[in-house]
């Protein structure tokens, strides 16, 4: 009788999960529970702090662009907007220092640059008149060929490494020569990248894919290899966030996260585990 009633148990977990897989199939939101499981067995690296900044009433236009000065703890973000002040400058602990809005327009994109003795901000400003210095490649498909050139980063081995978004790919040059060492397009199938930066111990690659609101973890090569784009992790945040633009802190890791659907920056910092292999 025992082993009647097991048989009749078991016959009704099978029809369950029948049923509960067939709703999965139409229902966004089972699918979304069952995403956010299976992401959950990646290797995850970060998580999002949820206190940064402690002012975000400041974000008050489109936040476009940020980078990070990390000798000096500073985060500076770029937005565009009517009346409003264009660059903000936060503290890495999220406290908001001051602002300003003459000199720039319409930012697109920020660097930061820093030594002992001097730091200076750099800002891509399109709605100001420039002069092009030196450009290299054309717009098209091939080698070397663009379209939508749209971020670029500098790995510890001297290679240049360029988010080809319109082309889906990320190409991959020497800085000193121009010689173009190769490609990545194994893993921007659906959408290209935005934009790139490596981890301060050169381990990944942090992709922002704007349309897809997804942020990938790629597997650094070794020097004197390309290779293939390997995923390691992702974060996938929610519809429509758009991650434009990112950029690391060099002293904690920290990712700050320019969203220009959701209008702010948002900062994910280091687990525990990945922190202390970080700093050994």
């Amino acid at each position: 009788m025992a082993r009647f009633w097991f048989c009749v148990a078991g016959a009704g977990c099978f029809l369950a999960l029948l049923v509960l897989h067939s709703r999965i199939r139409d229902s966004p939101v089972l699918r979304e529970f069952v995403f956010q499981v299976s992401w959950r067995t990646e290797n995850v690296l970060y998580r999002l702090d949820v206190g940064w900044p402690k002012h975000s009433e400041y974000f008050t236009g489109v936040t476009f662009c940020v980078a990070v000065d990390s000798l000096n703890g500073l985060v500076y973000i770029a937005q565009r907007g009517e009346n409003i002040q264009k660059v903000l400058v936060f503290t890495e602990d999220g406290y908001f220092l001051r602002a300003w809005n003459y000199t720039v327009d319409t930012p697109h994109g920020m660097f930061a640059t820093r030594t002992l003795h001097e730091q200076s901000i750099w800002i891509t400003d399109v709605g100001s008149d420039f002069m092009v210095l030196w450009v290299h490649g054309e717009n098209g498909t091939g080698p070397a060929k663009f379209n939508i050139p749209h971020s670029v980063t500098v790995d510890s081995a001297g290679r240049v490494w360029v988010a080809d978004r319109g082309n889906r790919r990320i190409q991959v040059f020497d800085k000193d020569t121009g010689e173009w060492l190769g490609a990545w397009n194994n893993c921007f199938t659906e959408e290209g990248p935005s934009s790139v930066r490596f981890t301060p111990d050169w381990k990944y690659l942090i992709v922002a894919q704007l349309n897809l609101s997804r942020l990938l973890f790629v597997a650094a090569p070794p020097v004197g290899s390309i290779g293939y784009c390997s995923v390691i992790s992702s974060i996938q945040l929610a519809d429509q966030v758009l991650p434009h633009l990112l950029d690391i802190s060099g002293k904690t890791g920290a990712i700050y996260v320019a969203e220009i659907g959701a209008r702010q920056v948002q900062k994910y910092v280091p687990l525990n585990s990945y922190f202390r292999s970080f700093h050994s």
